[in-house]
């Protein structure tokens, strides 16, 4: 699927202007970030471990068990994740900075549900995307443009019409590809094969994509994040190319964009990981 066109795009530096992109947006909630309290607070532990507790796996700050925003007792279903997430606190410096901390995040929106959102209303948010999915919105100028999108996205979207035994298509038109109803149907039946966990992730890694397909290819290890961030940004960064970047702006949006889906697609696949890991956690 890579064939490098996007890559050697990427490749040329420009120091001019930038104009937006012209993409439609799929939904108000394009831009959610992790549920989180606080922006950042000063180091109030020295230790981290975790340990098995009735309903999970827990994560210990020195003799304190952690606890969700809501007060809630910070329990995973996975050694694994516990094991990321309690890497993502010792990795923390003087200055504990939350919004870096997208498992610890994720989790806590996974365990306090702030928005009380049911499995099927999950469901439903993520299947939004696949009407207005980046990948299916083509423009029909400037011709190297409509060239670029062809080669990087059709062969994702014949990937996943293949995976999943669908129609998907795209379209020019501001109203995206029409999709069968069976088309619908068998993603709400895939998706509700997850866990509510990893729907949660799911969820989250398409606001951030604003791509069902994406997301999937990245579930299904089809894709790398780095590829899958790209992919979504592919007018962006076509615009860079053409119009220039701003300063470091647009490379700090890329990465921060890289690093929210990485969390995303580790945490899903964290989610549906049952084994256990037998060793002692981060004791220093």
């Amino acid at each position: 699927m890579w064939r490098g066109s996007l890559g050697r795009l990427l490749g040329k530096g420009t120091l001019a202007r930038f104009r937006p992109s012209t993409r439609p947006e799929a939904s108000p909630t394009a831009l959610r970030r992790p549920y989180a309290a606080h922006a950042e607070r000063k180091r109030f532990y020295q230790n981290v471990s975790i340990s098995q507790g009735e309903n999970g796996f827990e994560i210990n700050l020195d003799n304190r068990k952690l606890r969700t925003p809501q007060a809630k007792l910070f329990t995973v279903p996975s050694e694994p994740l516990a094991l990321a997430v309690a890497t993502e606190w010792d990795s923390q410096q003087d200055t504990v900075k939350f919004y870096t901390m997208h498992l610890t995040n994720l989790c806590n929106t996974a365990l306090d549900n702030p928005s009380q959102r049911s499995k099927d209303q999950l469901i439903q948010a993520a299947l939004k995307f696949l009407e207005t999915d980046t990948i299916c919105y083509r423009v029909e100028e400037p011709p190297a443009l409509v060239e670029l999108q062809k080669n990087e996205w059709d062969p994702v979207i014949e990937w996943a019409e293949k995976r999943y035994n669908v129609v998907i298509g795209s379209s020019t038109s501001i109203m995206g590809p029409t999709l069968p109803q069976s088309t619908k149907d068998t993603f709400i039946s895939h998706l509700a094969s997850y866990n509510s966990w990893a729907l949660q992730g799911i969820e989250y890694m398409i606001t951030q994509l604003k791509s069902l397909i994406l997301s999937m290819s990245l579930v299904d290890k089809h894709l790398t994040v780095e590829q899958a961030v790209l992919l979504s940004r592919l007018e962006e960064e076509y615009q860079i190319q053409h119009w220039g970047n701003v300063e470091w702006a647009h490379d700090y949006e890329r990465y921060d964009l890289r690093a929210r889906t990485a969390a995303a697609t580790l945490f899903v696949h964290l989610c549906l990981e049952n084994s256990t890991i037998k060793h002692k956690l981060l004791q220093h």
